[in-house]
């Protein structure tokens, strides 16, 4: 198996810039440290709430909050006017001499089971308002909704989509005295609304979301062998996938959601199957004597990225969807593993072996052009963020199983640690359908 188990000591790009505490009854706490320097000044008024006793949870904390972790922005939070509610009532002059290139004021008002929702966002230079917007919220789902209003505020800035609104799925360890506890765990991309899937003494590994973000798939080792599980996360249904002689590994969902790529070896040497997640029908597309693992698609369904050694170390590859046509891609060293493409198809991100360490690189398809995005160390599991602004894999720092983000130009950097526990094998949800 090509799935490698790494533990150290990790270095860091660059020292903390910032701190961001994470919300209440978050499972991750969430560092930037290293942001863009410049970041853009925004300033985020508190919510007016027309109407009797406020919910707990403040809209404006959680949009200041995503938007700080994002390592894009520097929130303005002293010497701010007096709060706007909108257009009407918003001077730009007072929002200028504090700072602030960007302003979002807003309110709040109950109506039923539901919150209505409304904000402006206004370019403080311009002298401007980029837009306006009035969304429903659940009255039970005031964080989703404030992960939704940083979507609109984060694409409307920069013009590409928001991804706060996706989740992330991820394994956590917990040590005891009698034996480790394994939890699958799904949480909200800063960390909050932690729920556990499954629990297990043996190992978990590999989860990877569906394409409409209702299941996971994922390798667990409960009956004493690896078996691939099928999870539907709101029900809590289990169905085994794949229970065949030998290993059973790195389960892909097809971005239509009929198949599966996984790695099976039940044949002899593990090789990437396709299966028929309506029939169970499998089909053997690789066939050789070498490890053929780790299979990811790209985002038309029409080609299979993979990780091979048969030419003596692990690169990747790629293939068409039938199995043929394969060809290498990875050259730059003598060891690239656990391909990632970015949503919009034009790159990979990869693991990459080579001067004392694992670091992420980041494979232009069109020019081959190589950039490595964090220093060596033991990065593993690239997932991107459904918005290819980020990347999230799994790291250790002194010790202890962590998860790592980076931007896609390496600039941004953050670190995500489990507030119990090891974390590891990340995997970032779709963006709601």
């Amino acid at each position: 198996m090509l799935q490698r188990v790494r533990r150290g000591l990790a270095g860091l790009c660059g020292g903390i810039l910032l701190l961001v505490a994470a919300p209440a009854s978050a499972v991750l706490e969430v560092t930037v440290t290293e942001g863009v320097a410049g970041a853009i000044p925004v300033a985020v008024a508190p919510f007016e709430w027309r109407g009797d006793a406020e919910p707990e949870t403040r809209l404006s904390d959680i949009l200041r909050g995503n938007l700080l972790r994002s390592g894009l922005f520097e929130i303005r939070e002293e010497d701010l006017p007096a709060a706007a509610t909108g257009p009407a009532d918003f001077i730009p002059e007072p929002w200028a001499r504090a700072g602030a290139e960007y302003v979002v004021v807003g309110s709040k008002q109950p109506e039923d089971d539901r919150i209505i929702v409304e904000f402006h966002l206004f370019d403080v230079l311009a002298e401007e308002r980029v837009g306006g917007w009035r969304i429903p919220v659940p009255d039970d789902m005031v964080r989703r909704g404030g992960h939704r209003v940083s979507d609109i505020v984060y694409e409307a800035i920069t013009g590409d989509p928001g991804a706060f609104s996706a989740r992330i799925a991820f394994v956590q360890v917990e040590r005891h005295d009698d034996g480790r506890e394994f939890r699958l765990q799904v949480a909200d991309s800063d960390g909050a609304n932690p729920q556990t899937l499954y629990r297990s003494p043996d190992p978990l590994m590999s989860p990877a979301w569906s394409p409409d973000g209702s299941a996971l798939v994922y390798v667990s080792f409960e009956n004493r062998q690896s078996e691939v599980f099928r999870h539907d996360v709101r029900s809590g249904e289990r169905t085994s996938l794949a229970r065949f002689g030998g290993i059973n590994s790195a389960p892909a969902w097809s971005p239509d959601g009929r198949y599966l790529a996984l790695s099976l070896s039940r044949d002899g040497s593990p090789n990437i199957y396709r299966m028929d997640l309506e029939s169970g029908d499998l089909e053997q597309l690789t066939r050789s004597s070498a490890i053929e693992t780790e299979p990811s698609w790209s985002p038309d369904g029409e080609t299979i990225y993979f990780t091979s050694d048969r030419a003596g170390a692990p690169q990747i590859y790629r293939m068409d969807a039938s199995g043929d046509d394969v060809r290498r891609l990875t050259f730059e060293s003598g060891y690239a593993a656990r391909a990632a493409p970015s949503p919009d198809g034009r790159s990979l991100v990869y693991v990459e072996g080579g001067d004392g360490g694992f670091r992420l690189a980041r494979l232009d398809l069109d020019d081959r052009r190589v950039t490595r995005l964090t220093d060596p160390g033991d990065a593993e599991s690239p997932s991107f963020a459904p918005n290819g602004s980020m990347v999230l894999y799994a790291m250790s720092e002194g010790g202890q199983g962590v998860l790592g983000s980076v931007s896609r130009d390496g600039r941004v950097h953050q670190r995500l640690e489990g507030r119990e526990g090891d974390v590891r094998e990340p995997a970032w949800s779709p963006l709601e359908q």
